[in-house]
């Protein structure tokens, strides 16, 4: 059973046997009255306090929570952020390209705001803050990692977890949600036009022009077309196979996985298969060799389809400053670069110029063609068709005509006589 110590004073005895309570030696130093508890495993805990009342509260607090199996020790929730960001990195299960993201962005955004924070002083109106400013100069995307990286840190100094503290505040309903989505900048995904997607692969060098083509025609991530081999067309099903990526890790490439682990079959129109061929027969592919997953991985050798003149395989960055930038400038969607002090071209474009644009032009003609959100999802290769519908409903034909004609048909149609 829990109690208030009065730390002022001291029981004495009087003459008359009464035993009453006098000033003590530490009277009017610190605070006066300590609240006293049992912690789940029978040992005594105290917390001091300037009035009894609070005291008193406290320990009856402590012990129902006890009771309950709701203990958190007060004491715990001083661990820094950062520490406890520190074991949730060395125990989280995730590919290496994610892991040294999220390192990045806990590097760049999280640890100068949390780091030196004690857990059980963060709030939920401090979460909410930092999110807030972030997405004044940041997409997204880059919000929606720090706030995954702060619940999987609270998640971890939670109830589940260390039980350092009794909640997470980073899921207190004040704390929004960030979804991050193709769209980039968080607004509608706008389509190109067929012009300006047609401009653009016209601009591409002939060698590197089935590129653009296949992404718009079967809805590749860039890193997904990167990979694209010889072995990857079924001209007979009529299919292309969505296998690997070509991943960055740090200085490294790697073979890996498409994103979320999935791979996928996309339908492939005759033309796209007549187009890849009379690529393959002009611009022979050659065995491309990386390690599978992780740098030193289980090496593996692909025919991919597009290379540089010179044998290397496609990077993103010198793809971009190469063949689609300067494309983008044909096609009339960005202006002419400038160029600084050294000569160099200095391209100006936003998030809503790279090269996922050919896969939301390719969810478009496919929607606008009355292909379903689900199948949509299977094709673009995403883990969930609620994020599908979530990036690309607004592009949904109106469905009003189709209504109307559907009601004429079955129930205003001729009807038999007789």
């Amino acid at each position: 059973m829990g109690y208030t110590k009065d730390l002022w004073t001291r029981p004495e005895t009087q003459p008359d046997g009464k035993v009453t309570r006098v000033p003590n030696k530490r009277w009017g130093t610190g605070k006066r009255w300590l609240a006293c508890w049992l912690d789940p495993d029978e040992q005594p805990k105290t917390k001091a306090f300037t009035n009894k009342t609070p005291a008193t509260k406290y320990w009856q607090k402590m012990e129902a929570d006890r009771d309950r199996g709701e203990y958190v020790d007060p004491k715990a929730g001083r661990e820094l952020f950062d520490s406890i960001a520190k074991r949730w990195f060395s125990v989280r299960k995730v590919d290496p390209s994610t892991m040294m993201h999220d390192q990045g962005v806990y590097r760049r955004h999280v640890e100068p705001v949390l780091a030196k924070r004690p857990v059980k002083a963060i709030k939920p109106s401090e979460i909410q803050a930092f999110q807030t400013k972030l997405g004044e100069t940041h997409g997204p995307s880059t919000v929606a990692a720090a706030r995954r990286i702060i619940v999987g840190v609270l998640d971890l100094a939670g109830p589940d977890g260390d039980e350092l503290i009794k909640k997470n505040p980073a899921k207190a309903p004040i704390v929004k949600k960030v979804q991050s989505g193709d769209g980039g900048s968080g607004e509608p995904v706008v389509a190109w036009a067929d012009e300006t997607v047609f401009a653009l692969i016209d601009a591409h060098p002939e060698y590197l022009r089935m590129l653009p083509t296949m992404a718009a025609g079967c809805g590749h991530r860039e890193a997904e077309a990167f990979a694209v081999a010889e072995d990857d067309i079924d001209e007979e099903r009529g299919v292309l196979y969505v296998r690997r990526q070509i991943k960055k890790l740090g200085k490294d490439y790697v073979f890996a996985l498409p994103k979320n682990d999935r791979t996928r079959e996309v339908p492939m129109p005759p033309s796209i298969a007549a187009g890849l061929r009379a690529h393959i027969d002009r611009f022979p592919p050659e065995p491309l060799t990386l390690p599978w997953e992780k740098p030193g991985g289980e090496l593996r050798t692909h025919r991919v389809l597009f290379r540089w003149r010179d044998g290397g395989h496609l990077k993103a960055r010198a793809y971009s400053e190469t063949a689609w930038k300067p494309a983008l400038v044909a096609a009339k969607v960005i202006p002419n670069p400038a160029k600084d002090n050294r000569g160099r071209r200095k391209y100006v474009t936003t998030g809503r110029q790279g090269t996922h644009q050919l896969r939301h032009y390719y969810a478009s003609v496919m929607l606008a063609d009355g292909v379903s959100i689900r199948e949509l999802a299977e094709y673009l290769g995403h883990a969930n068709p609620a994020f599908t519908l979530r990036v690309y409903s607004h592009l949904l034909p109106d469905s009003h005509d189709r209504a109307r004609q559907a009601i004429d048909r079955r129930l205003f149609r001729p009807r038999a006589v007789g």
